[in-house]
């Protein structure tokens, strides 16, 4: 039984993403955005630059949505009912600021190996054309990696600033989510987004990446949590859920985390970004 219709399974096949899934309602997505504000008003650096990693580890309500049913299922449809956590991002644009994310393949520096893998995309606000949704290169996933240019540029919310240049903009499909919906894409799907040119955040939850227990790290370590299943293979050590918001145990587990992160994203560069 797979979650995922058959025409949503060929789209991912064909194109390197599907969307939109419906995962929770507004209602639920204004709360989980006000725990992530309540989080950035009581401590302002807990989320900024790279603390932008990881924050399922100190919110209960990111967790939840990291193991949400619904979510859960949609993955298994594409990876096996055997599932890992293996980070979350989130990635806020804030009106009237310059961030952009450029052109890249997420598997060129994530050293998760081999591909049976994926990003879950999941929308806390509202994501369109005006506010700076992603747009995906459809098909360019049956492509190898691309080679990316590191340019460290300014507004760029990637690590490097890791770019494939003469992406063919007219030839990228916006994809665009309600508040409480999310989309799932290839680990070597070619996509970015732009400026966020509303008066309101655009405020993406990301889980990178749900992965198969077969699936190891090959540039360093992070820790997995167990979504689903089980994991007869044992590559990565475990970790466990919060129960409480921002406690300091977890604050102390989410900062090593995103220190090893940091080792994998940096692999070979000689250079060092503000993510």
């Amino acid at each position: 039984m797979s979650y995922l219709s058959s025409n949503q399974l060929k789209q991912y096949d064909d194109e390197g993403f599907v969307c939109p899934i419906n995962i929770f309602s507004k209602e639920k997505a204004k709360e989980i955005r006000n725990e992530i504000e309540l989080i950035e008003n009581k401590i302002p650096e807990e989320l900024e630059k790279s603390g932008r990693y990881n924050a399922h580890l100190i919110s209960p309500l990111l967790d939840e949505v990291t193991h949400n049913s619904k979510v859960l299922d949609a993955v298994e449809s594409i990876i096996g009912e055997n599932i890992l956590v293996c980070g979350t991002t989130l990635f806020i644009k804030n009106p009237n600021e310059k961030g952009f994310v450029s052109y890249h393949q997420d598997a060129k520096y994530i050293g998760l190996e081999p591909h049976n893998w994926v990003t879950a995309w999941v929308a806390i606000t509202d994501s369109n054309e005006k506010n700076g949704c992603m747009r995906m290169w459809s098909g360019s996933h049956k492509d190898n990696l691309k080679d990316h240019d590191q340019k460290f540029n300014e507004g760029n919310l990637l690590t490097r600033g890791q770019t494939i240049n003469n992406v063919p903009k007219e030839e990228t499909t916006p994809l665009i989510l309600e508040a409480g919906q999310m989309s799932l894409h290839h680990p070597t799907v070619v996509h970015g987004s732009e400026l966020n040119q509303s008066n309101d955040r655009r405020i993406g939850f990301v889980i990178q990446s749900y992965i198969s227990t077969n699936v190891k790290q090959v540039l360093g370590k992070n820790s997995v949590q167990l979504a689903r299943g089980v994991d007869n293979f044992n590559f990565h050590e475990k970790i466990g859920r919060p129960d409480t918001l921002m406690s300091k145990n977890d604050r102390e587990l989410k900062k090593k985390e995103n220190d090893n992160l940091q080792e994998i994203f940096y692999k070979g560069s000689t250079k060092k970004g503000s993510y």
